[in-house]
């Protein structure tokens, strides 16, 4: 696996001029442009405050809702964007796997990095948020959030990589990953609080390793606290095993892209 990163390192020119090409394509001819990485989480959070402030109240600690879920829907934006585009990387610049070679993990890993500036972009508004609503926060607390989504990234690469190869095989990944991104959203603390979740199911819940992400993020932003080992823990050990699980499967089958593609 060292060896597979270090040829992507040395890709790395062309890893940026994809990434560039993936920004670019996206807001090409866009009346918004930039502003679609702050509109579509935004609009998200604006239909969420409405029905759990008015019409099925959830009880946030004092937090406004806005800011509650906002905290929570821009790191999950991240994972639901960036998973269907590493997904259909390769298929859709097949005349490049066909035609030439470089490592084949470079276009869903530019596809990623280039819905990390949508992350960036969105982050802003959170920071904008908590500054509006006067939410303290500690800045200690603050390097935890680095961590977090490196822990994030490892899953998203893990998942990404391992649907990008199966996509190849079967096309039905789309439509799946379409599905289980929906599920996976309910099944995450992203409209309620983990307090929620029954006692005796938590310790299942947690190996949903978007809750750990989740729960630093609100830890550290809204609580103003430190957020304790165990919080991501199980996360970590879950999006490591997936990490690799995923850039295994994708290197097990890589000779066969260009025949199949």
């Amino acid at each position: 696996m060292l060896a597979y990163a270090q040829g992507l390192y040395q890709a790395k020119d062309l890893l940026w001029a994809w990434t560039g090409r993936n920004i670019r394509a996206r807001y090409q001819q866009s009346a918004l442009g930039w502003l679609w990485a702050v509109v579509q989480p935004a609009a998200q959070v604006a239909i969420f405050t409405l029905v759990f402030t008015l019409f099925v109240p959830v009880d946030t600690g004092g937090v406004p809702y806005v800011v509650f879920s906002y905290v929570a829907v821009v790191p999950w934006t991240l994972l639901a964007m960036a998973l269907p585009d590493m997904a259909n990387a390769l298929v859709d610049n097949m005349s490049l796997i066909t035609k030439i070679y470089f490592p084949r993990e470079a276009l869903p890993v530019a596809a990623l990095l280039a819905r990390l500036i949508d992350f960036a972009i969105a982050a802003v508004v959170v920071a904008l948020l908590l500054i509006v609503y006067q939410v303290p926060i500690s800045l200690s607390g603050l390097l935890y959030l680095p961590v977090a989504l490196a822990v994030e990234l490892l899953l998203i690469l893990g998942l990404g990589l391992g649907c990008a190869a199966l996509n190849v095989f079967f096309r039905d990944v789309r439509s799946l990953l379409a599905l289980g991104l929906q599920l996976w959203f309910y099944t995450s603390p992203i409209l309620y609080p983990v307090s929620l979740v029954p006692e005796h199911l938590r310790a299942l819940y947690a190996l949903n390793p978007m809750v750990g992400i989740l729960e630093v993020f609100r830890t550290v932003l809204l609580d103003g606290a430190l957020p304790g080992p165990q919080v991501l823990l199980p996360s970590t050990i879950v999006s490591i095993v997936i990490f690799i699980a995923g850039y295994w499967l994708f290197k097990r089958v890589e000779f066969r892209f260009a025949d199949i593609v």
